[in-house]
């Protein structure tokens, strides 16, 4: 079994929170407007809309790494997921 090298980790760390970031802003805003919960500071989830929120953003990141060989901030950040042979 071998391990791809993806690149430093902290730059792995990085992505990682800038995907977060962006999807959970992303994600939450639309969420939040289409179940009109969203205030003058951004959005502001209860109930299913918050569930719904978990669910996008895990979807994000296993969809992301499974059929796109990375998330968006993987890919500009020049890392990839990890790969095992």
């Amino acid at each position: 079994m071998t391990q791809a090298n993806g690149g430093p980790a902290w730059k792995k760390v990085i992505a990682f929170v800038l995907d977060l970031s962006t999807v959970w802003f992303a994600a939450g805003y639309s969420i939040g407007l289409l179940a009109g919960q969203t205030t003058n500071d951004g959005f502001d989830l209860q109930g299913g809309p918050a569930l719904l929120l978990v669910v996008v953003v895990f979807c994000y990141f296993w969809l992301g790494n499974k059929y796109c060989s990375g998330t968006i901030w993987k890919h500009v950040l020049g890392t990839a997921p990890l790969r095992f042979s």
